[in-house]
């Protein structure tokens, strides 16, 4: 413990301070591979915006750095520590305010879970659709600082979609309110909608409200489709597109994404494909038979050695387990994983597949592949072996072959991890030099004393 931190804690209780090495040590990055962290003067663990606020004050009084953190599931370095800074983990707000049936809307603070949320929402009959990979874990607050996305997004939208209305601190410590209850509302900028994937650099969120839709009632249709190429199954995504065909859900799962979950699993999944796609229409009947059959013929007339449409839902629920299931998957290969997250325009999906298999065979690197495939969002997994910097090395010039490829394409470089640490290059390339100075001139403005989440995003 440094001189400063009794001052800077002396009106938090004592249990909301964390200043031992080796436990702040769990709390200085998140799960991103190879991204720099520094070591933090203390972590810190409110339980109230009012905590959050004095915190923040007395950290801007000395000119100390701020890292807001959720679960710590971030893939970008997000919610990498700085030297000497203060780690604020919001894990412990984690009230469920409000679920009003009425209105369509929950509040919450940052700290409450994903799936949390999503299962209180169903007892009153409501559903909270953004669904992250991370959703068993990840953090509320958390997808509200990357706008993150998932499964249901591309029919339904992500993160950003849902948030109505915000409370946080700001760098100065005042609590504010932006955005409104209302279903339309237009008095003044759309400062809740600055704050969604702004990654902690504008303010500190304290609680969300979202809106939430009718649960879902019909049964899914799901459309399975095999291929022997990485760039067939992209054609058929641009096919499906093209025709103005809209699932609920589309995703790509590839040939070593398939045989990590059977290895870890026993899930009894083919192996004999290069890529899967799982599509499924939520539209009630007939429809969801017309579409499923629609997002069939275009599977075989895109090349699939195999497409088969499912209404068992038992079945269609191993086959989606086998999506989500992917990234922990390929964890327990025991390699070092740097994970991608470009997004491309559909008509440019099978390009950019392509692309990445050559960037795999040019930098000898090992390069798994699942995809939200029905809005162009790719997440390449970048393997090698641990403690071999020859690899090491390969991958991470592979990691920027795709962020350069996706730019070429008309992509972007994140679509829904966030800049962090990793992609600023990346993101600077994409946005370009005037508008990377709007956005420093915006942090500038909010946030004079570059305190809150130093470093990242821009």
């Amino acid at each position: 413990m440094t001189a400063t931190t009794p001052a800077l804690f002396e009106h938090l209780p004592t249990d909301r301070v964390i200043t031992d090495p080796d436990v702040m040590a769990s709390y200085s990055h998140d799960e991103a591979e190879w991204a720099e962290h520094g070591a933090p003067l203390a972590v810190v663990r409110p339980t109230s915006t009012a905590e959050v606020a004095a915190v923040v004050r007395t950290c801007a009084q000395r000119g100390i750095p701020i890292v807001p953190r959720g679960a710590g599931t971030g893939l970008s370095g997000g919610a990498n520590a700085v030297d000497g800074g203060v780690v604020l983990s919001l894990e412990r707000m984690r009230e469920i305010v409000e679920i009003n049936g009425a209105e369509r809307l929950a509040v919450v603070q940052p700290g409450v879970v994903n799936d949390v949320l999503r299962a209180e929402a169903a007892k009153e009959g409501l559903w909270y659709p953004p669904d992250p990979a991370s959703s068993p874990w990840s953090t509320i607050g958390g997808n509200v600082a990357t706008n993150a996305g998932g499964l249901c997004c591309v029919k339904y939208g992500v993160t950003r979609d849902y948030v109505l209305a915000l409370e946080l601190v700001t760098a100065a410590g005042e609590i504010v309110r932006v955005g409104r209850r209302t279903a339309k509302g237009v008095a003044g900028y759309d400062l809740a909608g600055l704050m969604v994937g702004s990654e902690g650099t504008l303010g500190i969120i304290t609680e969300i409200t979202v809106k939430l839709r009718p649960l879902r009632t019909t049964a899914p249709r799901t459309v399975v489709g095999f291929f022997d190429s990485l760039a067939e199954a992209g054609d058929a995504v641009s096919r499906v597109t093209a025709a103005g065909i809209e699932p609920s859900i589309f995703e790509l799962v590839d040939r070593v994404c398939l045989k990590a979950v059977n290895d870890w699993k026993r899930a009894g999944l083919p192996e004999n494909a290069a890529a899967l796609l799982l599509a499924q229409t939520d539209l009630p009947e007939p429809a969801a038979e017309q579409v499923a059959h629609a997002i069939h013929d275009q599977f075989v007339a895109a090349g699939a050695k195999e497409a088969m449409i499912s209404t068992d839902a038992v079945e269609a629920d191993a086959l989606f387990d086998a999506r989500r299931l992917a990234y922990p998957a390929l964890e327990q290969l025991g390699q070092a994983m740097l994970t991608e997250d470009v997004c491309l325009p559909r008509g440019r999906l099978a390009e950019m597949l392509t692309r990445i298999d050559e960037i795999a065979a040019a930098r000898d690197t090992v390069i798994a592949t699942v995809a939200h495939a029905g809005d162009g969002n790719l997440h390449p997994l970048l393997l090698t072996p641990h403690g071999d910097d020859a690899s090491r090395i390969r991958a991470q010039a592979a990691f920027d072959d795709i962020v350069n490829a996706a730019i070429d394409l008309g992509g972007t470089v994140t679509g829904e991890h966030g800049v962090g640490l990793l992609k600023r290059a990346g993101a600077a390339r994409e946005l370009g030099p005037v508008v990377v100075a709007m956005q420093r001139a915006v942090k500038a403005a909010l946030d004079p004393q570059n305190i809150l989440n130093p470093g990242k995003a821009i």
